[in-house]
């Protein structure tokens, strides 16, 4: 009896040319929308007061512009390979070790969804609540919001990535997400205005956040999306215009939504909810609503990273396969896990991240991406340097909390993996640095 072929791990493997089909307008589109946010507009939230406006400002164009530069790099990396995360992390650790971050690159991933959803079913409820002027609350409110979104993001993985990308996403998704972002900073801007522009812009922080601080915040949201843009930038056709579409699309939409959170924030108090202080605008409903539908972007692109991850551990099942039930895990997980209670664990588990890809950078730039690296269980150098690397991103918050953590860590890994990558002996052999 011949044995049954086993099933193509379409993770590990070079995305073929046929389905090379982004070019600068997908990569730019989808990234502005992944980049838009009520998370994003929270967080934008918190530099305020404790920084003044200005530095608020200068931190939002300065981390947004390099944060959204190491993402595009990733990216553009993900596209000259036409390999997954997974397959990046593969190609780096060696094929046993790298089991490890692609399983917690899919514990996080499942996180971040769950968080997404609890956001898309208090805006909705709330939006409901308001458009029939009833009070909606409890678990029936919260049940039938929940298995909503759920299903609604199990039909969209039931379909292609690239057809939602293409049709939806560029052509019908951005222009109204734009519109609605336009819409709340004309309205909150007015607002400010009426205050005067001078008092806000002199507004001083309580000084509990240093600059660094501040840009360690506002490149928290770009590194959060590492682990995941090589998943979708390997379907470019040009690795330069997958780092030019990821770069701006990002930092514009990262830009964007920071400085919109200051201005909500220094608007209605650092007390309210966001939810409802976007509610507070004229015409805020209908803005809102439209966030809550890009806010399903994110969502979606967290479940879709995470089923090729989980389909490099398990090619049986398909990448779409894995897409429905994890939509279907993350939709019963957000019924019964507190949302403020999953946020630090969350934010612990991005900590792994940054030295992760601090390596991955350091072993693939410089023509490194083009060679083919030995095929190993384990690379020992890259395997030790992200462990050092995640106990260096500790211990430098709790030294020298002023700094930051995120970018020392990553200038160090990726300098120290650039250092001792292997190197062509005279025989045409790879060798490692010592």
């Amino acid at each position: 009896m011949s044995q049954a072929t086993p099933p193509i791990n379409h993770a590990l493997s070079p995305v073929p040319e046929s389905s090379r089909v982004f070019g600068l307008r997908e990569h730019a589109s989808l990234w502005f929308s992944l980049g838009v946010g009520l998370l994003v507009m929270q967080v934008g939230a918190y530099l305020v007061p404790a920084t003044g406006i200005r530095e608020a400002v200068w931190a939002t164009f300065l981390g947004s512009l390099l944060g959204a530069a190491l993402l595009a790099w990733v990216g553009k990396i993900g596209c000259d390979t036409g390999l997954s995360s997974a397959g990046l992390m593969h190609r780096t650790y060696g094929t046993l070790f790298a089991r490890l971050p692609v399983l917690l690159n899919i514990v996080q991933l499942l996180g971040w969804t769950i968080f997404e959803m609890v956001v898309m079913r208090e805006g909705s409820v709330a939006i409901v609540g308001q458009a029939l002027g009833l009070e909606l609350s409890g678990a029936t409110a919260t049940l039938v919001a929940t298995l909503f979104w759920g299903l609604v993001l199990a039909a969209l993985l039931a379909g292609s990535m690239l057809t939602l990308v293409r049709k939806f996403v560029s052509h019908y998704g951005l222009p109204l997400v734009v519109l609605s972002l336009l819409w709340l900073s004309w309205q909150f801007g007015d607002f400010l205005a009426e205050n005067g522009w001078a008092q806000f812009w002199n507004r001083p922080g309580d000084g509990s956040m240093t600059m660094f601080g501040a840009l360690d915040l506002v490149i928290a949201m770009p590194v959060s999306w590492l682990p995941l843009v090589a998943d979708y930038a390997r379907h470019g056709r040009s690795g330069r215009t997958a780092f030019a579409g990821i770069w701006f699309g990002y930092a514009i939409a990262n830009m964007w939504c920071y400085a919109l959170g200051v201005m909500v924030i220094s608007s209605v108090g650092p007390d309210t909810n966001m939810v409802n202080a976007l509610l507070l605008a004229q015409g805020g409903l209908i803005a809102l609503g439209l966030i809550l539908i890009d806010e399903l972007d994110n969502a979606y692109g967290d479940l879709y990273s995470g089923s090729v991850s989980a389909h490099s551990l398990l090619p049986k099942w398909s990448i779409r396969r894995w897409g429905m039930g994890l939509a279907l895990v993350s939709t019963a997980l957000a019924l019964v896990l507190p949302m403020h209670t999953l946020e630090p664990f969350l934010l612990t588990l991005s900590s792994v991240f940054v030295p992760l890809y601090g390596v991955i950078l350091g072993r693939n730039v410089l023509g490194g991406a083009r060679r083919t690296p030995e095929a190993k269980t384990l690379h020992l150098w890259p395997a030790l340097l992200w462990l050092l690397g995640i106990a260096f991103y500790h211990s430098i918050g709790q030294w020298a909390p002023g700094f930051g953590s995120a970018l020392p860590t990553l200038l160090l890994t990726f300098l120290v993996a650039l250092l001792t990558r292997p190197r062509a002996s005279p025989s045409g052999a790879q060798v490692e640095a010592c």
